[in-house]
């Protein structure tokens, strides 16, 4: 009986009920799954029947936590949900309370947002497409992948002295300004890292292996994406040409001049492609953004005091002082509106959004995170149904999937 590459029929679901059908579990620890996923597999044979993830296994109570911990501090929270491009869930989540703030940011602070934002794009879709390409067989690329990373990793700790837990956004800032180190050593990787596309390009586009494995596999037309609310390299893949940076621009994206890279095959091999493309952009970006820095300060002045001060006015100044402890004790604080705001960015796996609710207290109300690879491990299912169990991590690579995302 023909299955059908996106849903399962009355019949077919019918014939799980047949003994020749058999269940695997895929995960939590297969050496594959890069995370603490899981897949139950229903499989005729070698064919996938259904897929059912299992998700729960890295819960941690992020939303939860932004109930007890005021704008600042849930920053540090942000870091451990998508870990491998943290600085843009900072972000993320800054750019949301800012809006429910009404407040808006120093043009530096804006642009330098941006340069780490693209950096931590690069950083994530280096670990997409060499894990994917490591799945597949291809380990050499996945050494090129992981080179270059180690070398934006430590851009990161230059720029804010962490190279996983960043933390580096604050309410209506940065925790530091840009150093001329950190500078120099973005500018020398901007001018290494296009001939490391090169190489990476070299070796998968025409690896015949990889190209068996990857095109025509997992395909997700333009209608389904839209469906599914896929969003990100994911959904640009199947022609959807949305991009939040152009369509919705934030923080300083109208001012650079790129372009968003799409495909319509909606394969694993497209999906491979549009990220690769995307790295390209980035580094287009950010060698504006370099280029074209603003001068002047990082952070706001006290605004109906909401931001912290500098910590050199804290070490110095009765006055820093004093404003530090009242933002930060438990009965003061930031003081917010009663008000709900919905803020998203483009993220590196895609729609990155966070709704706030204010009650005019120094926490927020409630916070809800909506994040990309939540939908997107759900819409895996209608990609791999009618393909074989091999081509799982192929198009689980495709995806990106983080399982901190998943359970929040």
């Amino acid at each position: 009986m023909p299955l059908s590459p996106l849903s399962p029929s009355a019949e077919l679901a019918a014939d799980r009920t047949q003994p020749y059908l058999w269940t695997m579990n895929f995960g939590p620890q297969h050496p594959a799954m890069h995370t603490t996923l899981r897949l139950v597999l229903t499989l005729d044979g070698e064919t996938v029947i259904d897929a059912v993830p299992d998700i729960g296994y890295l819960h941690s109570g992020f939303e939860k936590l932004a109930e007890h911990l005021d704008y600042n501090q849930y920053v540090a929270v942000t870091d451990r949900m998508n870990y491998v491009s943290p600085l843009a869930n900072n972000v993320a989540w800054h750019c949301a309370v800012e809006k429910l703030l009404g407040i808006e940011t120093p043009r530096r602070c804006q642009y330098i947002r941006v340069i780490v934002a693209e950096l931590s794009r690069i950083t994530d879709h280096l670990l997409a497409l060499g894990a994917m390409g490591l799945d597949t067989g291809a380990f050499t690329h996945f050494i090129y992948a992981y080179s270059a990373r180690e070398d934006l990793y430590d851009i990161f700790e230059a720029i804010c002295g962490a190279r996983l837990t960043t933390s580096y956004t604050r309410v209506g800032g940065l925790k530091l300004d840009l150093s001329p180190t950190a500078l120099q050593m973005i500018r020398d990787f901007l001018r290494r890292f296009p001939r490391t596309l090169e190489d990476m390009a070299r070796l998968l586009h025409q690896n015949r292996i990889f190209v068996d494995r990857t095109r025509g596999i997992g395909v997700l037309s333009k209608e389904d994406a839209i469906n599914l609310s896929c969003s990100g390299p994911v959904a640009r893949a199947s022609g959807v040409t949305r991009d939040l940076r152009r369509d919705e621009p934030y923080l300083a994206y109208g001012d650079f001049d790129f372009d968003v890279c799409c495909d319509r095959r909606g394969d694993c091999f497209a999906r491979y492609l549009v990220r690769m493309d995307e790295m390209r952009e980035s580094v287009k970006i950010v060698q504006q953004a370099i280029e074209n820095l603003p001068a002047g300060p990082v952070n706001l002045g006290d605004q109906a005091r909401s931001i912290l001060p500098q910590k050199t006015a804290v070490y110095t100044t009765i006055e820093g002082l004093i404003t530090h402890f009242e933002l930060v004790m438990s009965n003061r604080g930031i003081k917010v509106p009663c008000e709900e705001v919905y803020a998203a960015t483009e993220a590196p796996n895609g729609e990155l959004g966070f709704y706030l609710v204010g009650d005019g207290g120094p926490r927020a109300y409630r916070a809800r995170c909506r994040p990309p690879s939540f939908i997107h491990f759900a819409a895996f299912p209608h990609l791999i149904r009618g393909h074989t169990v091999s081509d799982v991590v192929a198009v689980l690579g495709s995806l990106n999937i983080i399982a901190a995302e998943l359970d929040r």
